[in-house]
């Protein structure tokens, strides 16, 4: 199995991200332009992702796994980033950082799963 250049950058993105949050946890701030810039740029690679792999499929490239499974967990990793950014707003405190921190590594994890879905999972 081969593991797909756009997981490999998505990876390092979720835990670039991850670290600016949590160091913005520990220094007790309230969310500030770095970790909201970091889910940002995680959005933004959410929607580079997605319109790749519609091309992927639209050229013929099959996903091994349930099509449906692919894109439902797609469409929810596009929407954490987005409910993340208005928590960040509304609430000025430091835990809306940890909130702000819990999606890169949510989306780390579904990334993962679309990984598995469209090349196969070795071990289900």
């Amino acid at each position: 199995m081969s593991v797909d250049p756009f997981f490999l950058v998505g990876t390092v993105l979720c835990a670039l991200s991850l670290i600016l949050c949590v160091a913005a946890v520990i220094t007790k701030t309230y969310p500030g332009d770095a970790a909201i810039v970091s889910v940002a740029v995680v959005e933004l690679f959410l929607v580079v992702f997605g319109i790749a792999a519609g091309i992927r499929q639209a050229g013929g490239e099959p996903v091994r796994g349930e099509v449906w499974e692919f894109w439902g967990y797609l469409a929810t990793a596009l929407i954490l980033p987005i409910v993340a950014f208005w928590w960040a707003i509304a609430d000025k405190t430091r835990w809306s950082n940890a909130v702000l921190g819990a999606v890169p590594l949510t989306i780390f994890v579904m990334l993962f799963r679309m990984e598995q879905i469209w090349n196969g999972a070795p071990f289900s």
